[in-house]
């Protein structure tokens, strides 16, 4: 790991900024959440500290919640396998190894799908949920970089907490 964080590092200079600025996020979120979650073991994954969420579902909802967004930055509705997973994010079955898996995979097509919305029309109207809120392809796009650092400093926190308990 560079000890430069991704946005510094004058990488992704092929997409427009507010695309570059998403895949640095999803790339510094791979690193932290290796770095400070990836010695955990898979019972600490699952350890809820005074009942906080898991690492697990931290990470597993990162993961899940980019595909739903990007689902719905490309103008398409969730499927129902999207909606089964969705409610199943709290599932402490996982182990590290798998839900590293999912991450590095979510995390990989999340920017391959970044990339074909990069010269998107960033005011071009989009819709969220059931409720069909309104936001637009720029607004999906920056809360998918919000929304993913939002998890990470959750999981890094709870992992902290969990470690300090051993």
């Amino acid at each position: 790991m560079s000890s430069l964080e991704p946005w510094l590092r004058g990488t992704e200079q092929d997409v427009p900024s507010v695309a570059r600025a998403v895949l640095h996020a999803l790339q510094l979120a791979d690193e932290d959440l290796r770095n400070w979650c990836g010695s955990l073991s898979d019972a600490e994954m699952n350890t809820r500290p005074a009942a906080a969420a898991p690492v697990a579902y931290h990470i597993r909802h990162l993961a899940r919640s980019l595909d739903r967004l990007l689902t719905y930055a490309e103008g398409r509705s969730l499927s129902e396998e999207q909606m089964s997973r969705l409610r199943r994010e709290l599932d402490p079955a996982a182990t590290r190894e798998e839900l590293f898996a999912e991450l590095t995979s979510a995390l990989a097509d999340g920017a391959m799908r970044v990339r074909a919305l990069a010269k998107a029309n960033l005011e071009e109207a989009r819709v969220v949920g059931k409720k069909r809120l309104p936001t637009t392809v720029g607004g999906l796009l920056v809360h998918v970089a919000d929304h993913t650092q939002r998890h990470v400093g959750q999981a890094i926190t709870t992992a902290k907490i969990v470690a300090a308990n051993r």
